[in-house]
């Protein structure tokens, strides 16, 4: 049995899915309800849900739509977006979903993390940090969809979130996603170091041996995947699709086999 998850991250943008590009450009992939049924089928073992608007315009989830997705859905669900509020957070759980994720929100309240690992514990809270390169190539933590600068560097505010009782950390880095070139695994690697919380990798996936490398080299927990579970291939229209669990199966197993011969 494969023990790394593979988690295709939907993006909700108004009442469809989109799929952006380093946060940017989008394009439309479809209905939320159907692609979940979609993903029933393929026997996915668990959806991210981030509403990439909601922050941005001020509001909360939207509950109605994340009803609809959590009855249809047949496998553990995480949310993001617009979550500020203790209230909001116990709705998305009454709902059905498993985790809540939050980005924005942490930088403004970071006691906001702890209150929620207080009443639903840890295991409930994954903590997203995006990471972007400005046009001297230095890093930078970023929030509001990419467009706010924060003062921490992407190591300390990890293991800060993990003191006020994060129980994973959603890692992005905005220069990769939706690119297919492959995960930034040097981020994906300092991150993983410095804490002892999972970490999921996030942004630039383009096919299975990307995956292996984000745990190998990158000491990742688990990956999250877009454009390739919703794109026939690069540059190729929409096809909601993931990998075999056999191809996934052999390819993590033969690296471990590896690694136990090293």
């Amino acid at each position: 049995m494969l023990r790394t998850r593979i988690i295709p991250a939907l993006l909700l943008h108004e009442q469809s899915l989109v799929k952006t590009e380093r946060f940017r450009r989008f394009r439309y992939i479809g209905d939320p309800a159907n692609t979940v049924r979609i993903f029933n089928e393929l026997e996915v073992d668990e959806l991210a849900f981030l509403d990439i608007t909601a922050t941005r315009a001020r509001r909360g989830p939207n509950f109605e739509l994340l009803a609809e997705i959590a009855s249809e859905c047949f496998m553990p669900l995480s949310y993001g977006g617009g979550l500020c509020r203790l209230d909001d957070v116990k709705r998305v759980f009454d709902i059905g979903f498993e985790k809540v994720v939050i980005n924005s929100y942490a930088y403004e309240r970071p006691e906001f993390i702890s209150e929620i690992a207080r009443v639903y514990g840890t295991q409930a809270v994954v903590v997203s940090i995006d990471v972007k390169r400005n046009l001297l190539g230095r890093e930078r933590v970023v929030s509001h969809g990419g467009r706010r600068v924060q003062a921490p560097n992407p190591e300390s505010w990890a293991m800060e979130m993990e003191r006020r009782g994060a129980g994973e950390i959603l890692l992005t880095s905005v220069d990769r996603e939706g690119t297919w070139q492959g995960f930034d695994l040097d981020l994906t690697k300092r991150v993983s170091a410095n804490v002892d919380i999972p970490v999921i990798a996030q942004g630039g996936a383009g096919g299975v041996p990307d995956l292996v490398e984000a745990v190998r080299e990158g000491g990742a927990s688990s990956v999250a995947v877009g454009a390739m579970v919703v794109f026939q291939k690069k540059g190729f229209g929409v096809l909601v699709n993931f990998p075999e669990q056999s191809t996934l199966e052999q390819a993590f197993n033969l690296v471990r086999s590896r690694d136990e011969q090293i």
